[in-house]
Protein backbone atom coordinates (compact mmCIF):
# COMPACT_ATOMS: atom_id res chain seq x y z
CA UNK A 1 0.00 0.00 0.00
CA UNK A 2 1.35 3.42 -0.91
CA UNK A 3 2.53 5.67 1.92
CA UNK A 4 0.73 8.56 0.20
CA UNK A 5 -2.71 6.98 0.63
CA UNK A 6 -4.96 9.24 2.71
CA UNK A 7 -8.17 8.06 4.35
CA UNK A 8 -10.65 10.91 4.43
CA UNK A 9 -12.73 9.33 7.20
CA UNK A 10 -9.90 7.86 9.26
CA UNK A 11 -10.41 8.00 12.99
CA UNK A 12 -8.32 10.69 14.68
CA UNK A 13 -5.42 9.33 16.69
CA UNK A 14 -5.42 10.16 20.37
CA UNK A 15 -2.91 12.83 21.34
CA UNK A 16 -0.81 12.33 24.45
CA UNK A 17 0.71 15.75 25.21
CA UNK A 18 3.78 15.60 27.40
CA UNK A 19 3.86 17.81 30.48
CA UNK A 20 6.32 20.67 30.33
CA UNK A 21 7.34 23.47 32.66
CA UNK A 22 8.38 26.95 31.72
CA UNK A 23 7.52 30.61 32.03
CA UNK A 24 4.59 30.46 29.62
CA UNK A 25 3.14 27.31 31.17
CA UNK A 26 3.36 28.87 34.62
CA UNK A 27 1.52 31.88 33.21
CA UNK A 28 -1.15 29.60 31.74
CA UNK A 29 -1.49 27.75 35.05
CA UNK A 30 -1.96 31.08 36.85
CA UNK A 31 -4.64 32.02 34.29
CA UNK A 32 -6.45 28.71 34.88
CA UNK A 33 -6.50 29.21 38.66
CA UNK A 34 -7.59 32.82 38.30
CA UNK A 35 -10.39 32.20 35.80
CA UNK A 36 -11.76 29.04 37.40
CA UNK A 37 -11.40 30.65 40.81
CA UNK A 38 -13.72 33.43 39.66
CA UNK A 39 -16.14 30.96 38.07
CA UNK A 40 -16.44 28.68 41.07
CA UNK A 41 -16.19 31.31 43.83
CA UNK A 42 -18.21 34.31 42.63
CA UNK A 43 -21.67 32.76 43.21
CA UNK A 44 -20.79 32.07 46.87
CA UNK A 45 -19.86 35.65 47.73
CA UNK A 46 -22.40 38.33 48.66
CA UNK A 47 -22.43 41.99 47.70
CA UNK A 48 -24.79 44.37 49.51
CA UNK A 49 -26.71 41.46 51.00
CA UNK A 50 -27.26 39.51 47.77
CA UNK A 51 -25.34 37.10 45.60
CA UNK A 52 -22.46 38.93 43.98
CA UNK A 53 -23.13 37.61 40.45
CA UNK A 54 -26.68 36.45 39.75
CA UNK A 55 -28.66 36.44 36.51
CA UNK A 56 -32.22 36.49 37.82
CA UNK A 57 -34.20 35.70 34.67
CA UNK A 58 -37.70 35.49 36.27
CA UNK A 59 -37.23 38.95 37.78
CA UNK A 60 -35.50 40.18 34.60
CA UNK A 61 -32.56 41.56 36.59
CA UNK A 62 -28.84 40.82 36.43
CA UNK A 63 -26.74 41.44 39.54
CA UNK A 64 -23.07 41.98 38.70
CA UNK A 65 -21.13 43.08 41.78
CA UNK A 66 -22.85 46.30 42.87
CA UNK A 67 -24.52 46.95 39.53
CA UNK A 68 -28.09 45.93 38.79
CA UNK A 69 -28.72 45.43 35.06
CA UNK A 70 -32.34 45.93 34.03
CA UNK A 71 -33.90 45.05 30.67
CA UNK A 72 -33.72 48.77 29.89
CA UNK A 73 -29.94 48.60 30.49
CA UNK A 74 -29.30 45.81 28.01
CA UNK A 75 -27.78 48.39 25.70
CA UNK A 76 -24.78 48.25 28.04
CA UNK A 77 -24.71 44.46 27.78
CA UNK A 78 -24.77 44.74 23.99
CA UNK A 79 -21.93 47.27 24.12
CA UNK A 80 -19.97 44.93 26.39
CA UNK A 81 -20.36 42.04 23.93
CA UNK A 82 -19.26 44.27 21.06
CA UNK A 83 -16.24 45.31 23.11
CA UNK A 84 -15.39 41.64 23.71
CA UNK A 85 -15.50 40.96 19.97
CA UNK A 86 -13.33 43.98 19.23
CA UNK A 87 -10.91 42.92 21.95
CA UNK A 88 -10.59 39.56 20.24
CA UNK A 89 -9.75 41.29 16.95
CA UNK A 90 -7.34 43.68 18.67
CA UNK A 91 -5.35 41.06 20.57
CA UNK A 92 -5.29 38.68 17.60
CA UNK A 93 -3.90 41.37 15.31
CA UNK A 94 -1.39 42.31 17.98
CA UNK A 95 -0.28 38.95 19.40
CA UNK A 96 -2.11 36.04 17.76
CA UNK A 97 -4.35 33.60 19.60
CA UNK A 98 -3.86 34.81 23.16
CA UNK A 99 -7.51 34.10 23.91
CA UNK A 100 -7.26 30.49 22.78
CA UNK A 101 -4.04 29.78 24.63
CA UNK A 102 -4.81 31.40 27.97
CA UNK A 103 -8.50 32.23 28.49
CA UNK A 104 -10.80 30.14 26.28
CA UNK A 105 -13.11 27.95 28.43
CA UNK A 106 -12.30 24.95 26.22
CA UNK A 107 -8.60 25.44 26.87
CA UNK A 108 -9.04 26.11 30.60
CA UNK A 109 -11.18 23.06 31.38
CA UNK A 110 -9.13 20.82 29.08
CA UNK A 111 -6.05 21.84 31.04
CA UNK A 112 -7.73 20.82 34.29
CA UNK A 113 -8.76 17.44 32.87
CA UNK A 114 -5.22 16.89 31.57
CA UNK A 115 -3.84 17.60 35.05
CA UNK A 116 -6.19 15.00 36.48
CA UNK A 117 -5.18 12.51 33.81
CA UNK A 118 -1.49 13.12 34.44
CA UNK A 119 -2.00 12.78 38.20
CA UNK A 120 -3.88 9.48 37.99
CA UNK A 121 -2.24 7.76 35.00
CA UNK A 122 1.27 9.21 34.98
CA UNK A 123 3.34 10.98 32.35
CA UNK A 124 2.99 10.65 28.60
CA UNK A 125 4.80 7.33 28.23
CA UNK A 126 2.94 5.82 31.19
CA UNK A 127 -0.42 6.83 29.70
CA UNK A 128 0.46 5.33 26.34
CA UNK A 129 1.58 2.05 27.95
CA UNK A 130 -1.55 1.92 30.08
CA UNK A 131 -3.85 2.31 27.07
CA UNK A 132 -2.08 -0.54 25.28
CA UNK A 133 -2.33 -2.92 28.24
CA UNK A 134 -5.17 -5.44 28.41
CA UNK A 135 -7.82 -4.75 31.02
CA UNK A 136 -6.72 -5.70 34.52
CA UNK A 137 -7.65 -4.76 38.07
CA UNK A 138 -4.82 -2.20 38.14
CA UNK A 139 -5.90 -0.60 34.85
CA UNK A 140 -9.56 -0.61 35.89
CA UNK A 141 -8.73 1.04 39.23
CA UNK A 142 -6.65 3.78 37.56
CA UNK A 143 -9.20 4.46 34.83
CA UNK A 144 -12.10 4.44 37.31
CA UNK A 145 -10.38 6.92 39.62
CA UNK A 146 -9.70 9.22 36.67
CA UNK A 147 -13.29 8.99 35.50
CA UNK A 148 -14.60 9.64 39.02
CA UNK A 149 -12.53 12.84 39.27
CA UNK A 150 -13.55 13.93 35.78
CA UNK A 151 -17.24 13.37 36.47
CA UNK A 152 -16.98 15.14 39.84
CA UNK A 153 -15.40 18.23 38.27
CA UNK A 154 -17.97 18.20 35.43
CA UNK A 155 -20.97 17.93 37.77
CA UNK A 156 -19.62 20.66 40.05
CA UNK A 157 -19.15 22.82 36.96
CA UNK A 158 -22.78 22.23 35.95
CA UNK A 159 -24.00 22.92 39.49
CA UNK A 160 -22.05 26.19 39.56
CA UNK A 161 -23.44 27.17 36.16
CA UNK A 162 -27.01 26.81 37.46
CA UNK A 163 -25.91 28.74 40.55
CA UNK A 164 -25.41 31.83 38.39
CA UNK A 165 -29.13 31.79 37.54
CA UNK A 166 -30.58 30.52 40.84
CA UNK A 167 -29.22 31.64 44.24
CA UNK A 168 -26.55 29.02 44.81
CA UNK A 169 -27.09 28.65 48.54
CA UNK A 170 -30.77 28.00 47.93
CA UNK A 171 -29.76 25.55 45.23
CA UNK A 172 -27.49 23.67 47.61
CA UNK A 173 -30.04 23.54 50.42
CA UNK A 174 -32.76 22.25 48.08
CA UNK A 175 -30.57 19.46 46.69
CA UNK A 176 -31.72 16.91 45.71
CA UNK A 177 -35.34 16.40 46.76
CA UNK A 178 -36.61 19.90 45.97
CA UNK A 179 -34.93 20.29 42.62
CA UNK A 180 -37.28 20.67 39.68
CA UNK A 181 -36.68 19.28 36.20
CA UNK A 182 -35.10 22.53 34.96
CA UNK A 183 -32.37 22.48 37.59
CA UNK A 184 -31.58 18.83 36.94
CA UNK A 185 -31.53 19.33 33.18
CA UNK A 186 -29.14 22.28 33.11
CA UNK A 187 -26.83 20.83 35.75
CA UNK A 188 -26.52 17.54 33.87
CA UNK A 189 -26.46 19.18 30.44
CA UNK A 190 -23.67 21.63 31.27
CA UNK A 191 -21.81 18.96 33.21
CA UNK A 192 -22.04 16.56 30.26
CA UNK A 193 -20.86 19.29 27.87
CA UNK A 194 -17.85 19.99 30.09
CA UNK A 195 -17.07 16.30 30.40
CA UNK A 196 -17.37 15.58 26.68
CA UNK A 197 -15.45 18.63 25.47
CA UNK A 198 -12.62 18.58 28.03
CA UNK A 199 -12.21 14.83 28.46
CA UNK A 200 -12.60 13.48 24.94
CA UNK A 201 -13.10 16.07 22.20
CA UNK A 202 -10.30 18.35 23.40
CA UNK A 203 -8.29 19.47 20.36
CA UNK A 204 -11.11 18.41 18.02
CA UNK A 205 -13.15 21.37 19.28
CA UNK A 206 -10.31 23.74 18.43
CA UNK A 207 -9.66 22.15 15.04
CA UNK A 208 -13.13 21.51 13.66
CA UNK A 209 -15.82 23.11 15.83
CA UNK A 210 -14.41 26.53 16.71
CA UNK A 211 -14.93 29.09 13.91
CA UNK A 212 -12.16 31.30 15.30
CA UNK A 213 -9.51 28.88 14.00
CA UNK A 214 -10.85 29.39 10.49
CA UNK A 215 -10.99 33.15 10.26
CA UNK A 216 -7.92 34.02 12.35
CA UNK A 217 -5.86 34.27 9.15
CA UNK A 218 -7.98 37.27 8.15
CA UNK A 219 -6.91 39.06 11.35
CA UNK A 220 -3.19 38.20 11.21
CA UNK A 221 -0.56 39.85 9.08
CA UNK A 222 3.22 39.78 8.79
CA UNK A 223 3.57 42.08 11.81
CA UNK A 224 1.42 40.03 14.19
CA UNK A 225 3.25 38.48 17.13
CA UNK A 226 2.84 34.72 16.74
CA UNK A 227 4.64 31.56 17.83
CA UNK A 228 7.33 31.05 15.20
CA UNK A 229 10.14 28.63 14.44
CA UNK A 230 13.37 30.32 13.33
CA UNK A 231 14.07 28.25 10.24
CA UNK A 232 17.19 30.20 9.34
CA UNK A 233 18.79 29.38 12.67
CA UNK A 234 17.36 25.86 13.07
CA UNK A 235 17.91 24.30 9.63
CA UNK A 236 19.27 21.90 8.63
CA UNK A 237 18.14 19.97 11.68
CA UNK A 238 19.73 16.81 13.04
CA UNK A 239 20.99 15.04 16.15
CA UNK A 240 24.43 15.95 17.51
CA UNK A 241 26.51 16.05 20.65
CA UNK A 242 26.52 18.91 23.11
CA UNK A 243 27.99 21.97 21.45
CA UNK A 244 31.66 22.82 21.84
CA UNK A 245 32.83 26.23 23.13
CA UNK A 246 33.85 27.55 19.70
CA UNK A 247 30.25 27.12 18.47
CA UNK A 248 28.99 29.00 21.50
CA UNK A 249 31.40 31.77 20.68
CA UNK A 250 30.23 31.81 17.06
CA UNK A 251 26.61 32.09 18.14
CA UNK A 252 27.43 34.89 20.56
CA UNK A 253 29.22 36.89 17.89
CA UNK A 254 26.58 36.19 15.27
CA UNK A 255 29.02 34.91 12.62
CA UNK A 256 27.55 32.70 9.89
CA UNK A 257 27.87 28.92 10.17
CA UNK A 258 29.57 26.89 7.51
CA UNK A 259 27.46 25.21 4.85
CA UNK A 260 28.13 21.73 6.21
CA UNK A 261 27.19 22.61 9.80
CA UNK A 262 23.84 21.64 11.24
CA UNK A 263 21.38 24.21 12.52
CA UNK A 264 20.40 24.54 16.16
CA UNK A 265 17.37 22.22 15.89
CA UNK A 266 18.47 18.79 17.09
CA UNK A 267 15.22 17.21 15.78
CA UNK A 268 14.24 15.95 19.24
CA UNK A 269 10.55 16.58 18.47
CA UNK A 270 9.98 17.95 21.97
CA UNK A 271 7.90 20.77 20.49
CA UNK A 272 5.63 18.17 18.85
CA UNK A 273 5.31 15.94 21.92
CA UNK A 274 4.06 18.78 24.16
CA UNK A 275 1.60 20.25 21.65
CA UNK A 276 -2.02 19.68 22.79
CA UNK A 277 -3.21 19.71 19.16
CA UNK A 278 -0.42 17.49 17.83
CA UNK A 279 1.08 19.86 15.25
CA UNK A 280 4.70 20.49 14.33
CA UNK A 281 5.37 24.20 14.72
CA UNK A 282 8.49 23.80 12.55
CA UNK A 283 6.19 23.53 9.53
CA UNK A 284 5.04 27.09 10.07
CA UNK A 285 1.91 28.62 11.61
CA UNK A 286 -1.11 26.31 11.25
CA UNK A 287 -4.74 26.96 12.03
CA UNK A 288 -4.66 24.19 14.67
CA UNK A 289 -2.14 26.15 16.78
CA UNK A 290 -3.92 27.58 19.84
CA UNK A 291 -0.99 29.73 20.95
CA UNK A 292 -0.39 27.89 24.24
CA UNK A 293 3.42 28.35 23.88
CA UNK A 294 4.13 24.85 25.21
CA UNK A 295 6.50 24.36 22.27
CA UNK A 296 8.47 27.46 23.31
CA UNK A 297 8.99 26.18 26.85
CA UNK A 298 9.90 22.70 25.58
CA UNK A 299 12.40 24.02 23.03
CA UNK A 300 13.97 26.42 25.54
CA UNK A 301 14.42 23.49 27.92
CA UNK A 302 16.21 21.50 25.22
CA UNK A 303 18.35 24.47 24.19
CA UNK A 304 19.48 24.85 27.81
CA UNK A 305 20.49 21.19 27.91
CA UNK A 306 22.51 21.26 24.70
CA UNK A 307 24.03 24.66 25.44
CA UNK A 308 22.42 26.71 22.68
CA UNK A 309 20.70 30.08 23.13
CA UNK A 310 16.97 30.08 23.76
CA UNK A 311 14.48 31.38 21.24
CA UNK A 312 14.66 28.85 18.42
CA UNK A 313 10.89 28.70 18.84
CA UNK A 314 9.62 31.99 20.18
CA UNK A 315 7.00 34.72 19.97
CA UNK A 316 7.97 36.75 16.94
CA UNK A 317 6.58 38.20 13.73
CA UNK A 318 6.95 36.86 10.23
CA UNK A 319 8.87 39.99 9.25
CA UNK A 320 11.24 39.68 12.20
CA UNK A 321 11.97 36.02 11.44
CA UNK A 322 12.88 37.04 7.89
CA UNK A 323 15.04 39.92 9.08
CA UNK A 324 12.63 42.64 7.97
CA UNK A 325 11.41 45.64 10.02
CA UNK A 326 8.42 44.99 12.27
CA UNK A 327 5.68 47.56 12.85
CA UNK A 328 3.63 46.88 15.96
CA UNK A 329 1.59 50.11 15.76
CA UNK A 330 -0.08 49.78 12.39
CA UNK A 331 -3.45 51.09 11.14
CA UNK A 332 -5.64 48.13 12.12
CA UNK A 333 -4.21 47.97 15.64
CA UNK A 334 -4.65 51.72 16.12
CA UNK A 335 -8.23 51.61 14.80
CA UNK A 336 -9.16 48.69 17.06
CA UNK A 337 -7.62 50.47 20.06
CA UNK A 338 -9.42 53.75 19.35
CA UNK A 339 -12.78 52.03 18.87
CA UNK A 340 -12.29 50.05 22.08
CA UNK A 341 -11.37 53.15 24.06
CA UNK A 342 -14.34 55.07 22.66
CA UNK A 343 -16.74 52.23 23.38
CA UNK A 344 -15.35 51.70 26.87
CA UNK A 345 -15.56 55.40 27.72
CA UNK A 346 -19.13 55.57 26.40
CA UNK A 347 -20.23 52.59 28.49
CA UNK A 348 -18.52 53.96 31.59
CA UNK A 349 -20.12 57.36 31.10
CA UNK A 350 -23.51 55.75 30.52
CA UNK A 351 -23.23 53.69 33.69
CA UNK A 352 -22.19 56.74 35.72
CA UNK A 353 -25.12 58.78 34.36
CA UNK A 354 -27.63 55.93 34.59
CA UNK A 355 -30.91 57.18 36.04
CA UNK A 356 -32.48 55.38 39.00
CA UNK A 357 -35.97 56.16 37.64
CA UNK A 358 -37.40 55.82 34.16
CA UNK A 359 -40.71 57.48 33.32
CA UNK A 360 -42.81 56.82 30.25
CA UNK A 361 -46.08 58.69 29.61
CA UNK A 362 -48.48 56.97 27.21
CA UNK A 363 -51.66 58.66 25.99
CA UNK A 364 -54.94 56.74 25.92
CA UNK A 365 -55.36 55.85 22.27
CA UNK A 366 -59.07 55.03 22.65
CA UNK A 367 -60.13 58.71 22.48
CA UNK A 368 -58.37 61.86 21.42
CA UNK A 369 -60.14 63.77 24.21
CA UNK A 370 -63.38 63.64 26.17
CA UNK A 371 -65.69 66.01 28.06
CA UNK A 372 -66.13 65.73 31.82
CA UNK A 373 -69.49 66.25 33.57
CA UNK A 374 -68.54 69.85 34.35
CA UNK A 375 -67.73 70.57 30.71
CA UNK A 376 -63.94 70.49 31.00
CA UNK A 377 -61.80 68.71 28.40
CA UNK A 378 -59.98 65.60 29.64
CA UNK A 379 -57.08 63.54 28.29
CA UNK A 380 -56.23 60.16 29.85
CA UNK A 381 -52.71 58.80 30.25
CA UNK A 382 -50.80 55.86 31.63
CA UNK A 383 -47.62 56.84 33.48
CA UNK A 384 -45.15 53.95 33.73
CA UNK A 385 -42.65 54.22 36.58
CA UNK A 386 -39.59 51.93 36.45
CA UNK A 387 -37.88 52.11 39.83
CA UNK A 388 -34.34 50.75 39.43
CA UNK A 389 -33.08 51.18 42.98
CA UNK A 390 -32.96 48.41 45.55
CA UNK A 391 -34.88 50.40 48.20
CA UNK A 392 -38.56 51.34 48.29
CA UNK A 393 -39.52 54.88 47.31
CA UNK A 394 -42.54 57.19 47.24
CA UNK A 395 -43.14 59.34 44.19
CA UNK A 396 -45.34 62.32 43.44
CA UNK A 397 -46.64 63.48 40.05
CA UNK A 398 -46.94 67.12 39.02
CA UNK A 399 -47.94 68.92 35.82
CA UNK A 400 -45.63 71.84 34.99
CA UNK A 401 -47.74 73.32 32.20
CA UNK A 402 -49.92 76.23 33.50
CA UNK A 403 -53.70 75.99 33.25
CA UNK A 404 -53.87 72.17 33.47
CA UNK A 405 -55.25 70.18 36.39
CA UNK A 406 -53.66 66.80 37.20
CA UNK A 407 -55.87 64.06 38.63
CA UNK A 408 -53.63 61.32 40.04
CA UNK A 409 -52.83 59.59 43.36
CA UNK A 410 -51.20 61.99 45.81
CA UNK A 411 -48.33 59.67 46.68
CA UNK A 412 -47.27 56.55 44.79
CA UNK A 413 -45.35 53.93 46.79
CA UNK A 414 -43.13 51.74 44.63
CA UNK A 415 -41.25 48.68 45.81
CA UNK A 416 -37.57 48.05 44.91
CA UNK A 417 -37.29 47.15 41.28
CA UNK A 418 -41.02 47.47 40.66
CA UNK A 419 -42.60 48.61 37.42
CA UNK A 420 -45.77 50.55 38.29
CA UNK A 421 -48.45 51.77 35.88
CA UNK A 422 -50.43 54.78 37.15
CA UNK A 423 -53.60 56.05 35.47
CA UNK A 424 -53.71 59.86 35.40
CA UNK A 425 -55.97 62.46 33.83
CA UNK A 426 -55.27 66.02 32.70
CA UNK A 427 -58.15 68.57 32.66
CA UNK A 428 -58.56 72.03 31.20
CA UNK A 429 -61.56 74.34 30.61
CA UNK A 430 -62.99 74.03 27.12
CA UNK A 431 -62.32 77.64 26.18
CA UNK A 432 -58.59 77.17 26.98
CA UNK A 433 -58.21 73.66 25.53
CA UNK A 434 -57.95 74.54 21.89
CA UNK A 435 -55.99 72.32 19.49
CA UNK A 436 -52.90 70.42 20.58
CA UNK A 437 -50.23 71.54 22.99
CA UNK A 438 -47.15 70.09 24.67
CA UNK A 439 -47.41 69.44 28.39
CA UNK A 440 -44.71 68.41 30.87
CA UNK A 441 -45.34 65.89 33.65
CA UNK A 442 -42.77 65.71 36.41
CA UNK A 443 -42.16 62.76 38.77
CA UNK A 444 -40.37 63.48 42.06
CA UNK A 445 -38.90 61.07 44.60
CA UNK A 446 -40.15 62.42 47.94
CA UNK A 447 -37.27 60.72 49.75
CA UNK A 448 -34.55 62.02 47.45
CA UNK A 449 -35.08 65.44 45.92
CA UNK A 450 -32.26 64.87 43.43
CA UNK A 451 -34.36 62.25 41.67
CA UNK A 452 -36.84 64.04 39.44
CA UNK A 453 -37.76 63.14 35.89
CA UNK A 454 -39.70 65.28 33.42
CA UNK A 455 -41.53 63.75 30.50
CA UNK A 456 -43.22 65.67 27.67
CA UNK A 457 -46.49 64.52 26.12
CA UNK A 458 -49.37 66.03 24.13
CA UNK A 459 -52.73 67.39 25.27
CA UNK A 460 -55.56 67.60 22.72
CA UNK A 461 -58.73 69.66 22.75
CA UNK A 462 -61.42 70.67 20.25
CA UNK A 463 -60.31 72.92 17.44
Amino acid sequence: MSDDLVFLYERSAKIYPRAVDGRFQRLRKAAVFWLLGMYYAFPWFNWDGRQMVLFDLPARKFYVFGWVVWPQDFIFLAAFLVACALSLFFFTALAGRLWCGYACPQTVWTEVFLWIEHHTEGDRNARMRLDKEPMSWRKFRIKASKQALWIGVALWTGFTFVGFFTPIRELALDFPMQWDLTRWFWTLFYGAATYGNAAYLREQVCKYMCPYARFQSAMLDRNSLIISYDETRGEPRGARRRQVPDRAQRLATGSAPSAAELGDCIDCKACVLVCPTGIDIRKGLQYECIGCAACIDACDEVMDKVGYPRGLVRYSTENAIQGKPTHILRPRVIIYALVLLTLGASVLLGVMLKKPLIVDVIRDRGALYRFASDGQVENAYQVKLIHKRETAATFQLRVLTPGLQLIAPANIAVEPGEVRNVAVTLRQPEDEAKGAKDVVIEVIDLGDASVRVQETTRFFGPT
